[in-house]
């Protein structure tokens, strides 16, 4: 089994990191937090790619931060400072969180397994989750004594409503991934075996479409959470400007009046 804490392959246009901590449940350490980020940025910088999938190995998406790691590990004598879990969540989940959700690529999170704390909001923070039926999703923190992080607080309530993610964050109750999909909490869940297939086909389908319009896609959507209707109709038109002077554009209506099938390279 390879060491690296993030496996990293590529098919065709579409690049998937596999966190590699299944001992720990693919756990977070302040070593594979670099890891991810940094592969995260290599995709955004590399033409090749189309598309992003993220996933775990053996039986577990990600079940969190890895809480016997010196960046969050309590110091339990009693003469010594409290554990700085701000400053982990500052340097380590917000950098990751923010490159996620900003990719120049859609991404995928094919959760695979449980997928706990951080690990349910890392997944919740892409674009489209696919869910295996055993996978779940905790949102574990009230029993450590703590609030959702990796972007938890915010993602939550616009997934599910108020009353759902206080439920979910308070409780920290596992949640099947059956009922996820029917809360609207992810895209799809799927049989265990049809996992990867399905996750496969979907992102060859993303990567084969006008990416830079996706992933504008994703921005207008969240920036009219904060917006009111009037300046998200003209920040959607500041969108279309931009988009409707690209190649995409063009080659999409070019195809779309010749009845064939559009060649889109844009990023």
């Amino acid at each position: 089994m390879s060491d690296a804490l993030v496996l990293v392959t590529q098919d065709a246009a579409v690049r998937t990191f596999t966190l590699n901590r299944p001992q720990a449940l693919n756990s977070f350490t302040a070593a594979m937090h670099a890891e991810l980020l940094a592969a995260l940025d290599a995709a955004a910088e590399d033409a090749l790619v189309r598309c992003v999938v993220l996933t775990g190995a053996g039986r577990g998406f990600c079940a969190g931060q890895d809480l016997s790691d010196p960046m969050v590990a309590p110091k339990f004598d009693s003469g010594a400072p409290p554990t700085d879990v701000g400053d982990a969540v500052e340097r380590y989940y917000k950098p990751l969180a923010l490159r996620v959700r900003s990719m120049p690529v859609p991404v995928i999170a094919a959760v695979n397994g449980v997928a706990a704390g951080a690990g349910a909001n890392l997944a919740l923070g892409c674009d489209l989750v696919i869910a295996a039926r055993s996978a779940s999703f905790v949102q574990a923190f009230s029993k450590i004594g703590l609030v959702p992080d990796c972007g938890g607080s915010w993602l939550l309530p616009r997934l599910v409503g108020r009353q759902r993610a206080l439920g979910l964050a308070m409780l920290g109750d596992k949640l099947p991934a059956e009922r996820a999909e029917e809360m609207g909490l992810i895209w799809l869940c799927v049989d265990d075996a049809a996992l990867m297939d399905t996750v496969g086909a979907l992102a060859a389908r993303l990567a084969a479409m006008p990416v830079k319009a996706l992933a504008a896609t994703r921005e207008v959507i969240d920036a009219a959470q904060h917006l009111s209707f009037a300046n998200a109709l003209s920040h959607e038109a500041r969108r279309q400007r931009e988009l409707g002077a690209s190649h995409d554009f063009l080659e999409g209506v070019a195809a779309f009046l010749a009845k064939r099938a559009p060649n889109f390279s844009d990023r």
